[in-house]
């Protein structure tokens, strides 16, 4: 009987785990997890309610939501892509629900449900799951046939050394999809405030992202902000967290903008600015960005209409850090593609070792699109397995 190592008891892991039975249920599989309790990060992602995927309908190019790794991903899609783990959740007794914007979350809004399903299907498929099992080198996986690394992304490089040891190019890892710290007690005082058409930017790159932005205590978050430190996630590293951030409340151009605010001026000359806000923003936000102005629309001069539709539109700060790592869930960095088989997801440095999951350089945006690499990798492992077994039986 054939024996697989997984390590890592997370998504990637057990997904891997449980498609490996059902598709050579003879194979003896067994889970090692370093932790105490598997499966820790499904628990708590999507604020508990399990972003599971992405109908990706709204994607019109994957490397928009798939900055590492995205021709990879286009072609394991292939194999098994967004739909194929819809229909999979489905036909394991998960109901799923997709939202407008395409996110794709257990019909229970409970992560649990998925959880479940995963413990589920691995006692009925007979995996072995050990906890407080870490591996510190593959030797000490001798005894089994085939090894497959599903431990997540790492938040540091030694985490990675034992792989690197092995022959693997190892990409940097550095922390992706966190909120930005930003030093200002006027801006922290909008807490609470949402903007759901903003975009964002850092000036003097090609790097910018738009949705929804959420102010809080410490700086900004909200999934504008998220996917911006997912496309900067190297540049914010080397630069320690520090650069400027440009920040377009209304979504729209400068041009587009100052023709709003021409109309309103031509509309309501004796009204008070405060009491006409441009592109429906909300009132604080606009009693903010006036900054106790209190001329009528009438009086603005044009420079001074230029002067706000620049704030509107390009409203710069200087960033002062990210979330603690501990609230992250990504990393950006991990085990190069180029170690591995772009098929099998087979190291190309020692035979029967594969790679699932955020070990490898590949992250995605928020939005369920991490989940869904977990997922597609994993498959591909165990569908390489599995013509690997087929091909020896026939022989």
């Amino acid at each position: 009987m054939a024996r697989t190592a997984i390590i890592g008891g997370g998504a990637a892991g057990f997904f891997l785990a449980i498609n490996l039975k059902e598709m050579v249920p003879e194979m003896d599989v067994t889970i090692l997890e370093r932790s105490q309790r598997v499966l820790d990060k499904v628990k708590v992602s999507g604020g508990g309610r399990c972003n599971c995927t992405n109908s990706f309908e709204h994607v019109v190019d994957l490397a928009a939501v798939y900055p590492r790794g995205h021709r990879l991903m286009k072609r394991l899609f292939n194999q098994f892509g967004p739909r194929d783990a819809f229909k999979w959740f489905e036909r394991h007794g998960v109901r799923l629900v997709t939202q407008d914007d395409g996110c794709v979350f257990p019909a229970s809004q409970d992560s649990q449900t998925i959880i479940d399903c995963f413990l589920s299907e691995a006692h009925r498929h007979n995996v072995h799951i050990l906890t407080g099992a870490k591996v510190n080198s593959l030797s000490e996986l001798h005894d089994y046939d085939y090894v497959a690394v599903c431990t997540g992304g790492s938040p540091r490089a030694e985490g990675l050394q034992w792989l690197a040891d092995a022959g693997h190019e190892i990409v940097k890892p550095v922390p992706s999809l966190f909120s930005l710290s930003i030093d200002n007690k006027a801006f922290h005082n909008l807490m609470g405030l949402v903007v759901e058409e903003a975009s964002v930017m850092i000036p003097g790159t090609k790097l910018r992202a738009s949705g929804p932005l959420l102010i809080t205590h410490w700086g900004a978050s909200g999934p504008a902000i998220l996917k911006l430190s997912s496309y900067a996630a190297r540049h914010l590293s080397d630069n320690d967290y520090r650069v400027p951030l440009s920040i377009n409340w209304t979504g729209q151009n400068e041009a587009e903008v100052m023709g709003i605010l021409q109309d309103i001026k031509h509309r309501h000359p004796q009204k008070q600015l405060l009491s006409v806000r441009p592109c429906d923003l909300p009132s604080r936000l606009w009693e903010y960005l006036l900054k106790g102005t209190q001329n009528c629309w009438g009086h603005l001069s044009q420079k001074e209409l230029n002067r706000l539709a620049q704030t509107l539109t390009n409203d710069t700060y200087l960033t002062a850090g990210r979330a603690p790592f501990r609230d992250e869930f990504v990393t950006c960095g991990g085990v190069a593609l180029s170690s591995i088989d772009p098929t099998t997801l087979q190291s190309r440095h020692i035979p029967n070792l594969y790679f699932a999951g955020e070990v490898l350089d590949i992250d995605g945006i928020t939005g369920g699109f991490n989940f869904q690499a977990a997922w597609t990798t994993a498959y591909a492992i165990a569908l390489a397995l599995n013509n690997r077994i087929l091909t020896k039986n026939v022989k």
